[in-house]
């Protein structure tokens, strides 16, 4: 039995000729809005209005920023204007007390499984330790 794999799956299907659908949203969208301006207010202030949201609704459907769409920029962008932005320098110091910490972290966490069933260390390569390491534990297990 053969089965078909799908291919090109990053590529969106085109459904409205040759527009995917959240590019038919995006133009459909900016036309409507441009429809309601020309029809409900003055020509001296829906021109710039109709200018603008075409030329917005063109880049949403249209434009990609750094090979991603140009609403993931917005949205990234958005976040990054309603966040905090509190930035804090940690001279060496602050470093070396905090890798100290992890080390102190490391030590209790080496001890207490020391505790539970003593493996040492064979070798340097983690992948042999760990076909040990389990060897040993299956042998416990048995044990109980």
């Amino acid at each position: 039995m053969q089965f078909q794999v799908p291919q090109f799956i990053e590529v969106e299907d085109k459904i409205f000729g040759p527009l995917t659908f959240k590019q038919f949203v995006y133009v459909a969208g900016g036309l409507g809005a441009c429809y309601l301006f020309w029809k409900i207010l003055p020509v001296f202030i829906s021109a710039p209005l109709i200018i603008g949201t075409a030329a917005f609704a063109a880049v949403l459907a249209f434009f990609q920023f750094n090979g991603r769409p140009f609403i993931a920029a917005l949205e990234h962008g958005f976040y990054f204007l309603i966040r905090s932005k509190l930035y804090l320098w940690r001279n060496d110091e602050s470093g070396r007390e905090r890798v100290a910490t992890k080390k102190q972290l490391l030590d209790s966490q080496r001890s207490q499984e020391k505790s539970l069933v003593h493996i040492p260390n064979l070798s340097d390569s983690k992948l042999h330790d760990l076909a040990w390491s389990l060897d040993i534990k299956e042998r416990i297990a048995d044990v109980e």
